[in-house]
């Protein structure tokens, strides 16, 4: 009851200072964010030192970093949160007073650096998965180069001093400050991470009576080059987003770049690059990079220099990670390993902050590596994977393409139009493919207008020929993620031409008439089973031209049957097992 009422105040402490931060100057706030983690910092050091009784003073903060004078009103909220983050174990409080930094910083700022906290299970799942891969925390050196306020540097420490209990006090400490190392770009972060590993290792270090000599080191993670042989595990929740980089960084990362850099894709570059011949790289990073095109480069070097050996789904894509909603994954590689298999389970957080865990068995990479990674993202899924990934055939040979609707609305909006008029065509929007897989026309959402008037160089985002719509958003808690109708070829010879908007992908002909007619392509998408095939090669919430183009479909000329019923109009109970059927079955 003590520690769930301290987090009760804890979670109610967060509320208050986020009111405060956002009533502060916008150029204001990162100082103040910072001015109130340093208080609740000093408080929470405080209540611990009380009760160990060590009487060593609080590391000073950085010298660069601004600490304004905060209120009263702040000043108390600050302390009460440190106090009730003290009556926690020691993982509990270091989450608990980084998610209150990450939680105060500037939206943009944090957006900008992609920092997020990871929760403590997640933390020790991970290190138990680089256990599992042959990590011994008595002799493994560890980098954590993104160590933030020292999530994961805290944990591998109490691992570390776990494995060294029968050693001398003073050299098992030092044992820990030689092998365990943190990159840190943020002063104020490095800061709090030292800080909180000390704590960690309080009991070691008033042992050994000694303070901890400094293990995280201020820098920036991208610029760093190997030293000696590297390290045993690179580990960590690496920065999100995308970043431009700088003419000589982005040719240091050329090989696992296409089109724009993310952050997390360049960390797992640099992962390689810092970690030796056989050593483990036990990453916390979104699902995007299993499928996006974006990534294909990155995955074609994983399978070159470091496999997965192991990947858990996070099953929850809200309430994980303070402010994120993208689907999360554990995985870990291996370098030098050459299987090209693995095993994937799924993960969730328990009420009581455990973790629940799932296998749904084992993975293979494909044979061209840079292609989407086909896994089960539910127990259900192991048995079609088996079935479909052998499958070769691709909507290219069924004769179609994929591209996104050619108009973005907010950049053309002169052009958009209520009411229909001589060179003006229908505007056809996300909403008019409805769920059923029906194409009903309507322009009826906020924005919406249902005509568009091209100039004379617009002529581009007209379309002139039937193809199939699908919707380029969805999410895994929609009933289907694949929702497909058919642009009817009598709706575009009534009004001569329409407007596709960027939210559809067009599937179109390649040249001609295609091998499968476009209402039986129609009818195989929008299957339960098709749509389960996605799922396991899909790693967002956009359903992107690069990842239907790879989609394993069934034969081309094994479709007459289905053809046969699409054209009856049969039920959809029966449509969906005949599609069961062209795929061998695989969804039971």
């Amino acid at each position: 009851m003590l520690k769930a009422s301290s987090q009760s105040l804890i979670d109610s402490g967060y509320l208050k200072a986020r009111q405060l931060v956002s009533a502060s100057q916008p150029d204001d706030r990162l100082s103040f964010a910072r001015a109130m983690v340093f208080a609740a910092v000093s408080a929470y050091w405080r209540e611990v030192d009380a009760g160990l009784r060590w009487n060593w003073n609080l590391p000073d903060p950085p010298t660069d970093v601004e600490l304004p004078q905060l209120s009263m009103e702040a000043e108390l909220l600050a302390s009460s949160i440190g106090v009730a983050a003290a009556k926690l174990d020691q993982m509990r409080a270091g989450y608990a007073l980084g998610v209150l930094y990450t939680a105060m910083m500037p939206n943009t700022l944090r957006a900008k650096a992609g920092a997020y906290y990871t929760p403590p299970a997640l933390c020790e799942r991970l290190l138990d998965m680089a256990a599992e891969s042959g990590i011994e925390w008595r002799s493994a050196r560890v980098l954590d180069p993104a160590c933030g306020g020292g999530a994961f540097l805290s944990p591998v420490a109490r691992r570390m001093a776990a494995c060294l209990k029968d050693c001398d006090a003073r050299e098992a400490l030092q044992s820990i400050e030689q092998r365990l190392c943190g990159f840190e770009i943020d002063p104020f972060s490095a800061w709090m991470s030292q800080v909180l590993l000390e704590v960690t290792l309080s009991d070691l270090c008033h042992e050994a009576e000694k303070r901890l000599g400094q293990v995280v080191r201020l820098c920036d993670s991208l610029e760093q080059n190997p030293e000696g042989e590297g390290f045993d595990l690179v580990v960590g929740n690496p920065p999100y987003g995308r970043i431009g980089l700088p003419p000589r960084l982005r040719d240091k990362f050329r090989r696992s770049l296409f089109g724009h850099a993310n952050l997390y894709g360049v960390f797992t570059d640099q992962a390689l690059r810092l970690a030796k011949q056989d050593g483990v790289i036990a990453y916390v990073t979104p699902t995007s990079f299993l499928a996006g095109e974006y990534f294909k480069a990155l995955r074609g070097l994983l399978c070159r220099e470091a496999p997965p050996k192991r990947i858990e789904f996070i099953e929850e894509r809200k309430g994980v990670f303070n402010g994120v909603l993208q689907e999360t994954l554990l995985a870990t590689y291996k370098r030098g390993d050459s299987s090209g298999a693995g095993k994937v389970s799924f993960i969730s957080q328990r009420q009581n902050g455990g973790i629940a865990r799932t296998s749904a068995g084992a993975f293979k990479l494909p044979k061209d590596p840079r292609q989407p990674w086909l896994m089960p993202r539910t127990p259900t899924q192991r048995g079609l994977v088996g079935q479909v990934g052998s499958l070769p055939y691709r909507l290219a040979d069924y004769g179609y393409k994929v591209s996104t609707g050619p108009l973005v609305w907010n950049r053309h909006k002169p052009g958009l139009k209520d009411r229909p008029a001589k060179g003006r065509y229908p505007l056809v929007w996300a909403e008019s493919v409805r769920p059923d897989g029906e194409f009903s026309f309507r322009a009826e959402k906020r924005n919406h207008k249902p005509y568009f008037e091209p100039k004379d160089d617009e002529r581009w985002v007209v379309t002139e020929f039937p193809c199939v719509l699908l919707q380029r958003t969805t999410a895994k808690e929609q009933n289907r993620r694949l929702i497909a109708a058919e642009l009817p070829a009598d709706f575009i010879k009534k009004h001569g031409a329409v407007v596709i908007e960027n939210h559809l992908n067009m599937i179109k002909p390649l040249n001609g008439t295609p091998k499968v007619a476009p209402a039986t392509l129609t009818a195989l998408l929008n299957s339960d089973v098709v749509d389960q095939v996605f799922r396991c090669i899909n790693g967002s919430v956009a359903v992107s031209a690069y990842e239907l183009s790879a989609l394993p479909l069934p034969p081309p000329d094994d479709l007459e049957e289905l053809d046969k019923l699409v054209s009856e109009r049969a039920k959809r109970k029966k449509l969906e097992r005949m599609v069961e059927r062209l795929y061998g079955n695989g969804s039971n």
